[in-house]
């Protein structure tokens, strides 16, 4: 599936959704809210305010909206964080384990 320009093995889908993030590397399993940007088979990128540690394990929890589709609900690894400007950091997470 390497037809498409930016030649990634996953179609990334572009959302705006609200995605929680519990980081699951500390005692207090601290949850952060965030925005989805995209997502695809193996990763998502969200938007934060505040960046995450490289190597960090996240749970990430995507509700959903119509009870006929399952919630979104996996484990992954920050392995990207990019500041935007100072009040903005985009974070990718790798998916380790769907829910």
């Amino acid at each position: 599936m390497l037809n498409y320009d930016d030649k990634r093995n996953f179609y990334r889908m572009l959302l705006n959704s609200e995605v929680a993030i519990t980081v699951i590397d500390d005692e207090a399993n601290s949850k952060i809210f965030a925005t989805c940007r995209d997502l695809s088979a193996t990763g998502m990128a969200i938007e934060m305010a505040h960046p995450l540690e490289m190597g960090t394990k996240v749970r990430m929890r995507i509700d959903s909206l119509n009870n006929n589709v399952q919630a979104f609900d996996a484990c992954g690894k920050v392995v990207r964080v990019v500041e935007e400007n100072s009040e903005s950091y985009l974070v990718g997470i790798t998916i380790q384990d769907l829910d």
